[in-house]
């Protein structure tokens, strides 16, 4: 049977995530390995990747909500919103900012916001991704989105540099927050330093330090079992006769409710699954087949 599962790894500064799943997909010997939502290779942190038939589950992943600890450079604005681009503005008036002038522009970017996108980021506009547009000298025409900041909270005021804690929905570009925040401060601000510890329930603690050295039974014995992923969606269990008959592409009855969002789905304790609720019962959206080979 091939590896199946989810992997949580430790990404460090400078690889790609797509290094990363290059890493495991030679380790493991396996083609099927994807990402939940990329780390731009300056930044560190958990990456959250699922392998073999568990690829398939990714979906339910990507929209969990996540926390990073950056470093925002005031005073300075660059091209990319990182430390990688190339500074296109200046101002020393950070000097004269206050801890309560700081705080409220912190404030103002919590809750429901509209963000634009870096120019370089990996938007598509007609086929091509934003930061192509950027390098080949181009302006990317990209429109604004709703994202959520749970909670942005100063941790250290050295100024230029401030440290901040940010819980935010799937989605949000912490690049563009820096951005923002520099412009509401009128002096630009860039991220220095990034590091994701956490999405949804997952922690960085709990993640591989992962690079080409890694012992490849090292990556096998972190891979968890694919229901791991799906933790966090309602979980309906079948018994015999309706499994077979729902792996076979018919709906069951519920018995209570209906709930929202997709369900995780398992029959005699292994999962089966997603289903979604129509018209009072409960229809296949995806069968895993492998996951009982």
């Amino acid at each position: 049977m091939k590896p199946a599962g989810l992997l949580l790894v430790d990404k460090p500064e400078g690889p790609t995530s797509h290094d990363m799943i290059a890493i495991v997909r030679q380790a493991m010997g396996i083609r099927p390995v994807g990402h939940t939502g990329t780390l731009d290779p300056f930044a560190s942190g958990l990456l959250l990747l699922c392998v073999g038939w568990a690829t398939r589950l990714a979906e339910y992943l990507v929209p969990l909500p996540k926390l990073y600890r950056g470093t925002i450079r005031l005073g300075e604005r660059t091209d990319t919103d990182d430390l990688t681009g190339t500074v296109v503005a200046r101002s020393d008036d950070w000097r004269g900012l206050g801890p309560d002038q700081v705080q409220r522009a912190l404030d103002d970017q919590v809750g429901e916001i509209e963000q634009l996108p870096p120019a370089y980021s990996a938007k598509k506009l007609s086929g091509r991704r934003a930061y192509e547009v950027a390098r080949a000298g181009g302006t990317p025409d990209l429109k604004t989105q709703r994202v959520t900041i749970r909670r942005l909270s100063l941790c250290e005021m050295a100024l230029p540099d401030l440290t901040v804690e940010i819980e935010c929905s799937s989605g949000t570009y912490v690049r563009s927050l820096a951005r923002d925040l520099g412009a509401s401060l009128g002096v630009g601000g860039h991220v220095i330093g990034l590091r994701r510890l956490r999405v949804g329930e997952f922690e960085v603690e709990d993640a591989l330090e992962l690079d080409r050295e890694t012992p490849a039974d090292l990556v096998c014995q972190q891979l968890r079992p694919p229901e791991t992923a799906v933790t966090h969606l309602e979980r309906v269990e079948l018994d015999d006769e309706d499994a077979s008959s729902f792996g076979h592409g018919r709906p069951v009855a519920l018995e209570a409710g209906e709930p929202q969002g997709p369900m995780a789905v398992f029959a005699a304790g292994a999962l089966l699954a997603i289903g979604e609720c129509r018209d009072g019962s409960l229809w296949p959206k995806k069968v895993f087949a492998s996951a009982t080979q």
